[in-house]
């Protein structure tokens, strides 16, 4: 993988500070993007502390001139793009569905589907053009894309949407030798899953804690399909805290 470049958005924290670091230690250079830019520097140095496989680029993927930038420094740098792992994304408070404002419908709309969209986009431009042809794309769905959570329904409506644009992403792109795969994550423990511990709301209207992962297992999947040759494809993998209320749930 050395001499191959990937791009992880939604990079200052979490799960893509996590697969950041794995792909990093695979060989890759990687173009970590955000919207903080500490918070980027924080998660290149402890992946690449000489700074020589990462460059950090502040981001909004919800804005189309931003994300025609970002891609548009990758390939003055690197002239290529073999992978772009989708992973920016955001919830809204948990409240009552009729409740929810627009701002925050609107909000979670544009960072988990408009961005990965836009930033999908921009892949296809560089990788249906490159030589050697094609490249990896892949998006972080959630368990969300095929069961909700109470009080979720900006998440879950546009995770579910992300899944629509695998399929699509998938479909279109094999003519240009481009594969996408999704992977759906539950409960991998971050900064935004600690409220898990304890307890969150429950399909049956009580308030339970629900077991976690080590965010490692995450990265180390991504690392998986980032792997394949591209004759070969994950289209969609589960990873989760195997005791979570995932399956039977409700």
């Amino acid at each position: 993988m050395e001499h191959q470049v990937a791009l992880v958005t939604g990079a200052g924290s979490g799960i893509g500070r996590a697969v950041t670091a794995g792909l990093v230690a695979d060989g890759w250079r990687v173009t970590l993007a955000g919207r903080r830019a500490e918070a980027l520097e924080e998660s290149a140095a402890a992946a690449d502390p000489d700074g020589s496989r990462t460059r950090c680029v502040v981001t909004d993927v919800t804005d189309p001139a931003s994300v025609t930038a970002l891609f548009g420094e990758v390939r003055q740098e690197f002239s290529r793009l073999d992978l772009l792992f989708n992973n920016a994304g955001t919830g809204a408070p948990a409240v009552p569905l009729e409740d929810v404002t627009y701002q925050d419908w609107m909000n979670v709309v544009q960072t988990n589907l408009v961005g990965a969209f836009l930033c999908t986009q921009e892949a296809f431009r560089i990788m249906k053009d490159q030589s050697p042809r094609g490249g990896r794309i892949i998006n972080n769905g959630s368990i969300s894309a095929s069961v909700p959570r109470p009080f979720s329904a900006p998440y879950t409506a546009t995770k579910h949407a992300v899944t629509g644009l695998t399929k699509s992403t998938s479909l279109d792109g094999r003519a240009y030798d481009i594969a996408c795969g999704q992977i759906d994550i539950g409960n991998a423990h971050t900064m935004r899953t600690e409220r898990m511990r304890d307890g969150v709301p429950q399909p049956d209207g009580a308030t339970r804690p629900e077991p976690t992962m080590d965010v490692v297992h995450v990265a180390d999947s991504v690392r998986h399909m980032a792997s394949l040759p591209l004759e070969a494809n994950v289209q969609f993998l589960t990873v989760m805290a195997t005791k979570m209320p995932y399956i039977g749930r409700g």
